[in-house]
């Protein structure tokens, strides 16, 4: 699962890099369809799915480890997880624009305050980081997950309740045509939540036909949404139009991995190696696209560095970058914000 994420993160770098038109062209001087064999651009334009690759796994993983805890448990391994690194993230690009602005304007600095809280989305504050619109998914998922799953512990009956219920509200919002009912229940994201948490369900107790089913049901649903949001050049701003059927071979690939890994067919692939690309997926994901650029711009266009010579060390410098956030900032300070978060934890329980 680890060595799907760091798969899924670098599909995402590749396209942010390589794979769509706009902003990315005046980054490398010239379009990267001018600077890249077709394979390469062709390829990456694809990239952006890997954003579905990730919500399958988060769907497998969150159902995981909330499996036995507490609501508070969840909230406070949520926190500690996802805003040490995402904090130092923030920091960094906000720099880096200082530094080069023609990379990407520096926010003001009410905006980068709200940025803080990972709450800029819902409230339509300018974002620093771009990517950061996942978290926001992701945010909506857990406390979903959260009310109807955590708050009276998770169990088989619940997850399976959940993941119908949700399957259902997704056609209602469709129907419906509400704003507010949209953002709720994000018709567009929700199968590949929930077929990663039925395929959960299947690691955990094996395989029947209910979970199956829902897993099918969402692998049809995730492949429609996908195709009908990432088909269109002139909305996702790649160079071409891409194929319907390798969008649903890409997110069939998304279900088929995932699914690999709950039937245990890969227990043999323990390398640790794939532990520390996971530790690392989460922070280079958060610094890839601004600082990326910012390194493509001084490697390309101020030290004239080749074009692929800059593409390889600009992720490698990511990859750097990455693995000195999780040593330097998530493993000391993410334990040490769970144990704060602890305390009043205990008070309101009082």
């Amino acid at each position: 699962m680890d060595g799907l994420r760091l798969l899924a993160a670098l599909m995402v770098c590749f396209y942010h890099y390589t794979g769509r038109s706009g902003q990315i062209a005046q980054i490398w001087g010239q379009s990267p369809k001018e600077l890249f064999p077709t394979a390469l651009w062709t390829s990456a334009s694809y990239g952006s799915l890997g954003v579905q690759i990730f919500f399958v796994i988060s769907g497998f993983v969150i159902c995981m480890s909330s499996w036995g805890r507490t609501l508070g448990d969840f909230f406070r391994s949520r926190v500690a997880r996802l805003y040490p690194a995402y904090w130092v993230a923030i920091a960094l690009v906000t720099a880096a624009c200082f530094v080069l602005p023609s990379v990407s304007e520096p926010l003001r600095l009410h905006e980068i305050l709200v940025n803080l809280t990972m709450l800029q989305q819902p409230t339509g504050v300018n974002r620093v980081l771009a990517v950061c619109w996942t978290l926001w998914v992701e945010m909506r998922f857990y406390l979903l997950f959260a009310l109807f799953v955590i708050w009276k512990g998770a169990t088989y009956r619940r997850v399976v309740i959940f993941c119908c219920l949700w399957t259902v509200a997704t056609g209602l919002a469709q129907v419906a045509d509400n704003a507010l009912l949209s953002e709720i229940v994000m018709q567009d994201y929700a199968p590949f939540f929930v077929g990663g948490l039925a395929l959960y369900l299947i690691h955990r107790y094996g395989g029947d036909l209910l979970s199956w089913g829902i897993v099918a049901v969402s692998w049809m649903l995730g492949q429609y949404y996908a195709t009908i949001t990432l088909w269109d050049p002139a909305v996702t701003k790649v160079f071409h139009m891409r194929s319907p059927y390798l969008i649903l071979l890409v997110v069939t690939f998304a279900f088929a991995s995932v699914a690999v890994v709950a039937m245990g067919w890969l227990r043999w692939a323990n390398w640790r190696w794939l532990t520390f690309a996971g530790a690392l997926t989460y922070p280079f994901y958060l610094v890839h696209e601004h600082l990326g650029w910012f390194a493509i711009t001084v490697l390309h266009r101020r030290l004239h560095l080749g074009a692929v010579p800059t593409l390889v060390a600009s992720i490698a410098s990511m990859l750097v970058i990455a693995w000195l956030v999780h040593r330097l900032v998530e493993r000391p300070l993410g334990p040490r914000l769970k144990r704060a978060l602890k305390r009043p934890a205990i008070r309101l329980s009082q």
